[in-house]
């Protein structure tokens, strides 16, 4: 559908305040400004690595609980000239909330632009074949729906896009919520994890009681959003990472959704359905990890032969 890939805007210059105010170095092309939907929402911005070989893609996706935030939020998560000087290409991108439009649209934009960016792979000279996504928080959660979700790709589609394959090459999320279901969570972590508004505001339920109230009509939406429902065998490879806090019941509703226990239990299953990539980093604890960092991991995806 090729009315809806808007042309690119120049969102910064060589030497001057480039997006959201960052200096970009003059050796690396300009960001730039892409619509890669039909909703307002549906924008990224884009960093090319300079250079005339396709680069590979960190694509970055912005907690919030799928209600507030932007992409701007990549400076406080993202080293993005680092990265071009090591050749790779990076994206943030912008989504619908969830309390404009509840799930699928969150988490399908995100898909949906992993798919626009592969669309346009040869355009904005990128290597569709080494890309990885970044997230925190609810942006995490998302990153692991599409790392471990089968392909969305729908070659009947009469939307182009549509037709590119949603599989990534690895995820890194931070503070990720493996499961969104609230019978889950309060048997995980407790009822500050199953309340958070995070999770009644991704079906429209407009409360924790409301949701409660009428949970076998929003389960299906908590089976489908739970990335842990969705891992197997043959997955990517996934890092995640969280505070080293693991105290139950949490202190508080924002170290609930946060916690430790949500990569523990992705780990856990992990291990019983022989996945071997999952990397669990939660410093303070024993819980041993391959990586030292997400910044380790994501380069050993996307730049190691």
């Amino acid at each position: 559908m090729k009315s809806i890939l808007l042309a690119a805007i120049l969102i910064g210059g060589a030497h001057s305040s480039g997006a959201f105010g960052i200096s970009i170095q003059s050796k690396f092309p300009d960001p730039v400004t892409l619509s890669y939907g039909p909703d307002a929402k549906n924008t990224l911005v884009l960093w090319p690595a300079g250079g005339s070989n396709p680069h590979p893609l960190l694509i970055y996706i912005h907690g919030g609980s799928w209600t507030g935030n932007d992409k701007s939020l990549i400076f406080n998560y993202v080293n993005i000239t680092n990265w071009l000087k090591k050749g790779v290409s990076v994206a943030s991108i912008d989504y619908r909330y969830s309390t404009d439009a509840v799930l699928p649209a969150p988490v399908h934009d995100a898909a949906r632009a992993v798919q626009f960016l592969r669309y346009k792979a040869a355009e904005l000279n990128i290597n569709p074949s080494r890309i990885a996504l970044q997230g925190s928080s609810a942006g995490g959660c998302s990153a692991l729906w599409i790392l471990f979700h089968n392909d969305l790709a729908d070659s009947s589609s009469p939307d182009p896009v549509l037709h590119e394959s949603t599989r990534v090459q690895g995820a890194y999320g931070q503070s990720a919520q493996t499961s969104i279901d609230p019978v889950v969570l309060n048997s995980w972590i407790g009822t500050l994890a199953a309340s958070y508004p995070m999770i009644f505001n991704a079906v429209g339920a407009g409360s924790y009681a409301n949701m409660m109230a009428n949970y076998e009509q929003y389960k299906p939406l908590f089976d489908e959003f739970s990335p842990i429902n969705h891992l197997d065998a043959n997955d990517p490879p996934v890092f995640l990472t969280y505070s080293s806090d693991m105290t139950l019941p949490p202190a508080t509703a924002a170290a609930a959704i946060h916690h430790g226990m949500f990569g523990v239990k992705l780990k856990e299953k992990a291990d019983a359905t022989g996945y071997s990539k999952c990397d669990l980093l939660i410093q303070g604890t024993s819980v041993p990890a391959h990586y030292a960092t997400g910044q380790a991991f994501l380069e050993a995806v996307l730049l190691q032969p």
